[in-house]
């Protein structure tokens, strides 16, 4: 049981840092559209993916009336959660697999990949030790995106 509260422990606190980070997305959203904090969560909570999210950000940052800095720093950010979306999105979307004893194994990407007459199912990894610090390495970077994301807001004096 203790590998799988560990396993549950870590995924909880990797939703919660990416959702807590995404969250600062408003404030960026603020800043591009020069609007409101009320605006940017509408269209925020408007675009129901982080992708979306991500690619309204990229394209507002690209616009000719986006600073150079500004431009740079939020590509920057974006491309930061992106790397860290796939771990994430793996452990939103899987199956966990059990051994005899009941303690997690392996994880199952949820994915079948239908080819003629033949299935393929998702990709089968081992949830051992160094998975265990893939994650942890996922929530640390997402946390320095968070602060970088703060950074940005203090600088660019964007009201909270």
């Amino acid at each position: 049981m203790s590998r799988i509260n560990d396993v549950l422990m870590l995924v909880g606190k990797l939703n919660y840092t990416w959702t807590n980070t995404e969250s600062l997305f408003i404030y960026l959203i603020a800043h591009l559209l020069s609007t409101n904090k009320e605006a940017a969560t509408v269209i925020f909570l408007t675009l129901n993916t982080t992708r979306a999210r991500i690619d309204l950000l990229e394209r507002l940052a690209k616009i000719h009336s986006t600073s150079p800095e500004t431009k740079s720093a939020v590509l920057k950010i974006t491309g930061r959660m992106t790397r860290e979306q796939r771990l994430r999105n793996k452990y939103n979307h899987c199956i966990y697999s059990f051994d005899e004893t009941g303690s997690i194994a392996s994880t199952q990407l949820m994915r079948i990949v239908d080819m003629d007459d033949n299935l393929k199912y998702g990709k089968v990894e081992a949830l051992d030790d160094d998975e265990m610090k893939r994650i942890q390495a996922t929530i640390d970077a997402v946390i320095d995106v968070n602060k970088s994301i703060w950074s940005f807001i203090k600088l660019k004096n964007i009201p909270v």
